[in-house]
Order: structure tokens, then sequence, then C-alpha cells
């Protein structure tokens, strides 16, 4: 099969990309670079036509990728899908063989962690309020942290869902997947003193509700709202940094990592599915050992 059937379908893509799309050279060039080393790929397996690639092709491509980084892999393989699906709706194939193959997930940026020390400032501004209400608002900013929930299951914590005897808490995450986890002394004195002196007088209000966290009305504490305790804990302590629900579940995984955690423990813990997601947070804590070094290090400076 003469090659030049493959160059001039890849010449006519980048004709597009350049003219039609307006691509920037920048992203063109990777584009390029990407393509060049899928149509080698194909070469070594007499796929020099556009026609009579397959989907095992593509999948092979995707293989030989293995070891380079995500971010490198995923335009690559992006590279390829909008290659052929141009083909495709140009009428040039009959069949779109990249269509099942998709980049891998990038790992979003996450936000930064809180010092042990700006953690303990957020918890006690938290306490700061006025009434029943200060006892909820550090009630949940010490499950939150205590136990690295997401805001929606701690929200959805029922009574019954906290053990004070045994210094449980089970959280139902996301599919309902269950899990059971310790308490600590802190959040458990916090929830216990809710508990006792704030949720009744709250729940009164109310038309009755199993769930723990209330709001003022006596009705179930929204996310919204939650968020909004959380907002006005950071002013508070007077913290430089934007807080949110996830800044407190990075926090609790960092601080137990740097403490020495295991990764498969902490996995447990936050509830992930895989530990791959778990891991994440090991990268944040070397870098942050990285710069300790760099810092403390007679020798670590160079010159």
């Amino acid at each position: 099969m003469p090659i030049n059937q493959f160059d001039r379908a890849i010449s006519r893509y980048f004709d597009y990309v350049s003219v039609e799309r307006a691509l920037s050279p920048n992203t063109v060039g990777a584009y390029r670079r990407d393509l060049a080393m899928y149509a080698a790929h194909l070469a070594s397996r007499s796929k020099e036509e556009p026609a009579l690639i397959c989907e095992e092709d593509v999948a092979s491509f995707a293989e030989t990728l293995a070891g380079k980084a995500p971010s490198s892999i995923a335009r690559a393989i992006t590279s390829v899908r909008s290659f052929h699906k141009f083909l495709y709706e140009e009428g040039a194939t009959s069949t779109n063989p990249a269509a099942f193959v998709t980049p891998p997930k990038l790992p979003g940026r996450l936000p930064k962690a809180l010092t042990v020390d700006e953690t303990a400032r957020l918890i006690e501004a938290a306490k700061l309020g006025e009434g029943v209400e200060a006892l909820r608002d550090g009630a949940l900013v010490e499950v939150l942290y205590g136990t690295g929930a997401r805001i929606s299951e701690a929200v959805g914590l029922a009574i019954d869902d906290i053990d004070l005897e045994a210094r449980t808490i089970r959280l139902f995450g996301k599919g309902r997947k269950e899990r059971v986890l310790p308490l600590g002394e802190y959040a458990a004195r916090a929830v216990e003193a809710y508990l006792t002196r704030a949720r009744p007088v709250l729940a009164r209000k109310g038309k009755g509700t199993a769930l723990l966290f209330l709001n003022s009305r006596g009705r179930p504490l929204s996310r919204q709202s939650a968020w909004h305790v959380l907002v006005r804990a950071a002013e508070r302590a007077e913290l430089s940094a934007h807080v949110s629900p996830h800044t407190l579940r990075h926090s609790f995984a960092t601080h137990l990592l740097q403490g020495g955690a295991d990764v498969r423990v902490v996995q447990e813990l936050l509830g992930h599915s895989s530990v791959m997601t778990t891991q994440i947070y090991t990268h944040l804590t070397q870098e942050s050992v990285r710069e300790v070094y760099a810092s403390a290090h007679p020798r670590a400076l160079r010159g």
C-alpha cells in the first residue's frame, strides 16, 4: 500500500486544524509530533492506508505510550482521536477506530492543605459563634477534620451513625458505600457537647429529623450552610488560604501521611475505591519533605 495515502490524510488534517479550527502553532506542533509517532507505529504494522486501520492498531499504539507522563499520554491519544474523527466525518473512512479509546483522567489540582496550626486555629474559631450554633459549628468542623468526611457525608449523618461509647462514626460515601471510622477524642467531645446542650434546642424549632446537624430552624443543615460555617471560621481565624470542606479533607489526608500513616490506611479512611487516588497526597507530602530538606540541610543548596 502506498504510504503517501496516509501522508495525504495527515496533510488534509493539518490544513483543517490550522485553518478551520485555528489551533495555535504550539498545539499544531504537538499534534504533529504525536501523529508522527502514530504513523511510525502504524508503518511497523504495515498499516499505511487510513481505511485499513482498526481498533487493535489504535489500542496497540496506546500501549506503547506506557511510562510516559500522564499529560503526554492524554495529549497523544487526543491527537489520534481527533485525526480519526476528522477522517470519519470527511468520509475518508467508514468507521472511526479511535472512538473507543479515551485519554487517561488527569488528577485535578488539589486545594492546598492547611498546616496543623492553621487547622487548630480554624477549629477554635468555629467555636466562637453565638449560643447553640457555636456548639454545632465546632462539632461539624471537628468531625470534618477528624474523619476526613466529605461535606455530603457530614450533613447526611444521622444521630445513630455516631457511637460515642465506642468512639466510632459511620459514613456513607459515593454509591452509599458504608465505612466505619474511629472518632478522635476532640471530635467525640465536641459532638457530645452539641448533642446534649445544643441539638435539643435546635430540634424543638423543627418537625423532627434523625439527622445530626440542624440549622437554626431545626431543619437538616444543608451543604451550603455547612460551607458558610467554614467560611466564617476562616475569616475569624484570619486565614489567608481559601478554605472549603475539601480543604479539611485534604488536610486530614496530608497530616496523616506526614505523621507516618500507611497510604492504604488513608485510602480506607477516605473511602477511595482506588489507592491511585490516595497516592496524589503522597506526592504532596514528598514535595513538602523536599522543601524542608532544601531549606534545612547545609549541603542541600547549590552554589
